[in-house]
Parts: structure tokens; C-alpha cells; sequence
């Protein structure tokens, strides 16, 4: 069994789509980080400029005090939607990344179990006891990955969970803070 020309100009276009697909997601979710970044830092600068004014124009200590601690609520609200939205892109970003080699891997399992087909055919006999057992360590190796997709899967949906119930906790806390 010959690999032809056309064989391998098949593989290297699909080597680079996969290559040009994993870097337009990469693209993407940097050009995300970047807006969000970019938003923070002047959302930031706004209410710095904001909070000055107010501070500078509080009449005694204590109208200052009072000033300071309405100041600190938005803030904290601010810092934990900034961290929700940063980790909202990626994980997005890796559930995409995730898609795209389990899809390039499931093409170079189909293509290498199609080469190791066309080679029994040609194998002498007795050889379908190591084209089996190739195949089983395949089809093993198969559903390891599936197995551990779905535990990442499920590791990632903790996280989350975490995530949200933190998120939850510091808006609870910062709201306490200010009835106080």
C-alpha cells in the first residue's frame, strides 16, 4: 500500500484548516480579553475620576467616611463582574479549543483505522489477530479519552458551581457590609 500524492495533500489541508481553526479561537478570545480589559481600565478611570470629586467635596470627616463606604460597594460589584466575564470567555474559549480536537481526533482515528484496513487486506495471513488487536487499543483508547472528557466535563461544572456560589457569597458580603 502506496500513500499517493493526493493522500497527502489531503492531510496537510486538513493539518492546516486545523491549525487555522485553533488560532481563529485563540484570535477570538484574546480580541474578547482585550475589549473586556479595555472596558475595566475605563470604567476604572471613570469612577476614579467620580470618586475623587465626591470625596474632595465632603464637607467634614464624617460625610467623608460615609462617601468612602458608598464608594466601596460598586467597586467590589465592578471587580466581581470583571472576573465573571473573564472566566465567561474562557470557558467559552475552551469548549471550543475542546470541540475542535475532539473532532480532529475522531478524523485521525477514522483515517488511521481506514489505513489499517486497506493494510489487512494486503497483510499476509494469520496477520487479522494483530490487525484486531490494533483496533481494540483503538477502540480502548477511545473511550479512555471519552471517559476522561466527561470527567473534565464534570470538573468543569464544579468549578462553576463554585464559581457562581463565590460570586454569590462576595455580592452577599458587600451587601451586608453597606446595610452595616
Amino acid at each position: 500500500m502506496y500513500v499517493t500524492p493526493e493522500q497527502i495533500a489531503a492531510a496537510n489541508k486538513a493539518n492546516v484548516e486545523s491549525a487555522l481553526s485553533f488560532a481563529s479561537a485563540q484570535f477570538t478570545a484574546m480580541e474578547k480579553m482585550a475589549q473586556l480589559q479595555t472596558s475595566a481600565i475605563k470604567s476604572f478611570f471613570e469612577d476614579s475620576l467620580a470618586n475623587t470629586r465626591a470625596l474632595v467635596g465632603a464637607k467634614d470627616v464624617q460625610e467623608f467616611a460615609a462617601i468612602q463606604q458608598s464608594l466601596a460597594q460598586p467597586a467590589i460589584e465592578k471587580a466581581v463582574a470583571f472576573s465573571k466575564d473573564v472566566y465567561e470567555v474562557a470557558s467559552q474559549t475552551n469548549a471550543e479549543l475542546s470541540k475542535l480536537a475532539e473532532a480532529r481526533v475522531a478524523d485521525m482515528n477514522a483515517n488511521f483505522v481506514s489505513v489499517l484496513d486497506k493494510a489487512a487486506k494486503n497483510a499476509p495471513a494469520g496477520s487479522d489477530v494483530a490487525v484486531a488487536a490494533v483496533k481494540s487499543m483503538i477502540t480502548a483508547a477511545n473511550s479512555a479519552y471519552d471517559s476522561f472528557n466527561k470527567v473534565a466535563k464534570q470538573a468543569t461544572d464544579i468549578a462553576e458551581a463554585n464559581v457562581a456560589a463565590a460570586t454569590e457569597t462576595v455580592k452577599g458580603l458587600a451587601k451586608a457590609k453597606k446595610v452595616a
